[in-house]
């Protein structure tokens, strides 16, 4: 199977470096729900060199800022599932940036600590809430904008 995060769409490409994308998310958890990814194929932490893991932390502090002035959420999860146990589904490392807003669940408190409780996530079972948590075609041109400034 083709590696979606190593040759991605231009729909989904927000930036790229020598190190790193960063991505739109298909299958969005929540509104702004962005991917920051290595550019080399690696499946987890331990196969990245220093430069790639500095680089990672980099994308995700550009991509809670610029989530910030564009959608003004009031939180982020950040998080990365290693391996098939821990719920990766994509071979290919990447950690999630997911912004929060007051209201978008009922019960926040816990936040990626509700990953190891036995519920489902019904964002995952719900088309209709992948597709009211897209961006905006104007919010994508505005956050491409953005990340070509850096």
């Amino acid at each position: 199977m083709k590696c979606p995060f190593c040759s991605p769409s231009e729909e989904v490409l927000l930036y790229e470096d020598e190190h790193i994308r960063i991505l739109i998310d298909s299958f969005p958890a929540n509104r702004g729900h962005l991917l920051v990814v290595p550019k080399r194929h690696v499946e987890d932490w331990k196969e990245l060199k220093e430069e790639e893991k500095f680089a990672i932390m980099r994308g995700i502090e550009l991509a809670i800022e610029k989530l910030g002035e564009v959608l003004k959420p009031e939180g982020f999860n950040v998080g990365i599932n290693l391996g098939e146990a821990a719920g990766q589904t994509v071979a290919h490392l990447h950690v999630h940036v997911i912004p929060r807003y007051r209201g978008d669940t009922n019960f926040p408190r816990g936040g990626v600590r509700k990953a190891v409780l036995n519920i489902e996530d019904e964002n995952l079972s719900l088309k209709e809430k992948w597709a009211g948590n897209r961006l905006t075609q104007k919010e994508k041109e505005t956050l491409k904008r953005l990340f070509a400034h850096i």
